[in-house]
C-alpha cells in the first residue's frame, strides 16, 4: 500500500506535511511518497530520525499556488507535485493520493488523469462530522457548489457505500438535508431529489433538519456542494469557538482554574471528538482511486490521520462496490 504525497500543498508545506508524513510512516508503516522540491523536502527530513523509515522522494520543481485556477494549472504545471501525485496514483505506482493545496486542482487532476467511476458524473468530497452516536457523513462538502437532482442521487449512492466498506455500517441510513422534514419544504433542487431518493436502492429516511446532523439521527447527510461546504465550515467555526468561550471562562479566577483542572480529562476528550484533524482528510468519492483532500491549514497531526485514511479508504474495494449501486439505482429510478 504505496500512498503520494502532495508535499507542497497547504498553507504550512512542505514543513508540517514531511512532519505528518514521518509521523505516519512510524506508527503505520505504509511506503509513502513525497512528491515536491527535493532539497526543501531532504532538509525537512533531515530534522528527523528517519533512516530505515519506507519514505521516498519524487522530485518536483513547480508548485500549485492555493489560488490558481485549475484549468490553468492542468495547462500550465503538468510538472507539478499536485499533478505528479496524481499521476502516481494512474500509472498504478501510488494507491492512493493526499493532498493539502488547491482542492479545485486536486479535484480537476484526480477526475481528469485518475478518471470517474462508471456511472458517476460529478465526484463530491464526504466529510466526517462527530455525531451523538458515533459520525455522519456529508456529501458533497464542497465539490459542486450547482447540482443536478441525478448528482444528489450519485452521492447518496457513493456516501452508503463508504459507510459500509470504511465506516463498516452493515446498513447506513441516508438522508437529504433540507429545512424541514416534511415533502413540501425545500427548494426545487431538493423536492427532485427526495423523490429520486425514494425510489433508490439505499435506506432512505427521508428529509432531515441540520440539527439532525449530529444528533446520531443518520449516518449519511445528502447535499449540494454549496451547502455542504457552508454547513461544515459553520460548524468547525463553532466547534472552534466554543472551546475558547471555555477557555476564557476557565482563566477567570483561581475556583475556575480550579474547576478546569478536575475536567481536564474530559475536556480534553470532547476536544478530540470536536477536532477536524482527528479526521485527518475527507475522501473525495467517485475517483476511481484514493484522492484525500485535506484542510489548507491542516497540522501534521491531521495529515497523519489522512494518510491512515487513505490506507483505509484504498483497501476497502469501495469502487466496484460503487458501480454495482449505482447501476441498482439507476435501474430502479
Amino acid at each position: 500500500m504505496k500512498i503520494a504525497i502532495d508535499a507542497m500543498g497547504g498553507d504550512h508545506a512542505p514543513r508540517v506535511v514531511v512532519e505528518g508524513a514521518v509521523l505516519a510512516a512510524r506508527e503505520y508503516g505504509y511506503p509513502l511518497v513525497l512528491v515536491g522540491r527535493e532539497e526543501a523536502l531532504k532538509q525537512e527530513l533531515s530534522k528527523y530520525g528517519v533512516a530505515g523509515l519506507p519514505v521516498e522522494i519524487l522530485p518536483a520543481v513547480e508548485v500549485v499556488g492555493m489560488d490558481e485556477q485549475p484549468s490553468a494549472v492542468l495547462r500550465q504545471k503538468r510538472g507539478s507535485s499536485l499533478i505528479k501525485a496524481v499521476e502516481l496514483v494512474k500509472k498504478g505506482e501510488a494507491q492512493a493520493v493526499i493532498s493539502a493545496g488547491n482542492t479545485g486542482a486536486m479535484m480537476a487532476a484526480a477526475t481528469l488523469i485518475i478518471g470517474r467511476i462508471p456511472g458517476v458524473e460529478r465526484p463530491g468530497i464526504a466529510a466526517l462530522l462527530p455525531s451523538l452516536k458515533g459520525y455522519s457523513l456529508m456529501l458533497d462538502a464542497g465539490a459542486n457548489v450547482h447540482c443536478k437532482p441525478n448528482h444528489l442521487l450519485q452521492f447518496a449512492v457513493m456516501g452508503y457505500c463508504y459507510a459500509q466498506k470504511v465506516l463498516k455500517i452493515e446498513r447506513p441510513n441516508v438522508g437529504l438535508l433540507n429545512i424541514g422534514e416534511e415533502r413540501t419544504k425545500g427548494n426545487k433542487l431538493t423536492k427532485q431529489t427526495l423523490e429520486l431518493l425514494e425510489g433508490a436502492n439505499i435506506n432512505f429516511i427521508g428529509n432531515v433538519e441540520g440539527s439532525e446532523v449530529y444528533n446520531g439521527k443518520t449516518d449519511v447527510v445528502v447535499c449540494d456542494g454549496f451547502t455542504g461546504n457552508i454547513s461544515l465550515k459553520i460548524s468547525e467555526a463553532v466547534a472552534e469557538t466554543i472551546m475558547i468561550f471555555l477557555r476564557r471562562e476557565f482563566e477567570r479566577n483561581w475556583k475556575t482554574k480550579l474547576g478546569y483542572l478536575l475536567l481536564k480529562p474530559s475536556l480534553r476528550r470532547i476536544k478530540q471528538r470536536i477536532d477536524y484533524s482527528e479526521y485527518g482528510g475527507a475522501p473525495l468519492l467517485g475517483v476511481a482511486g484514493a484522492c484525500i483532500i485535506c484542510h489548507g491549514s491542516s497540522s501534521a497531526k491531521a495529515i497523519k490521520n489522512a494518510i491512515r485514511v487513505a490506507a483505509e479508504y484504498a483497501g476497502s474495494g469501495i469502487y466496484q462496490h460503487i458501480e454495482k449501486n449505482l447501476a441498482l439505482c439507476h435501474a430502479t429510478v
